[in-house]
């Protein structure tokens, strides 16, 4: 099989992300559905792995809930994803951060150079002095 169909057929599937990177904080908005009701569940945590390319692109995220240690597995382009966010930036050294599990209480979150950073897949909002395009409505 021809490998540009499927870049042509996958291009349509990309939502647009942020840069997340292994050892960032982040929010991921998650659309649960419980019978027929749709509500967003929000769940904050670590990024520990990012697995795969394209669509098939995986973040691990884990958090600490009372105690116990809570880790998701969610792809990166799904519709059950609404939006992420990052809350911090932190840099480590290693691509995969499996050593966290064996880890208790606070020190489960210790992650290196910690910098508060807020980046989101909203639409941006324009600075101050930035011109804004204003639609003209016909009337």
């Amino acid at each position: 099989m021809d490998i540009n169909i499927i870049n042509t057929v996958e291009k349509d599937q990309y939502k647009k992300r942020p840069l997340v990177r292994v050892g960032d904080t982040v929010k991921l908005h998650l659309k649960i559905k419980e019978g027929n009701k749709e509500r967003i569940q929000i769940f904050t945590g670590v990024v520990i792995s990012i697995k795969g390319s394209g669509l098939g692109k995986t973040l691990t995220v884990r958090k600490i809930s009372y105690g116990v240690g809570v880790e998701r597995i969610v792809p990166f382009n799904s519709n059950l994803l609404e939006k992420i966010e990052i809350v911090k930036r932190g840099t480590v050294k290693k691509s995969k951060l499996f050593f966290l599990r064996e880890r208790i209480g606070r020190r489960a979150l210790k992650i290196d150079n910690i910098k508060d950073v807020y980046m989101t897949d909203e639409i941006e909002v324009p600075v101050e002095g930035e011109a804004v395009e204003k639609e003209d409505s016909a009337e």
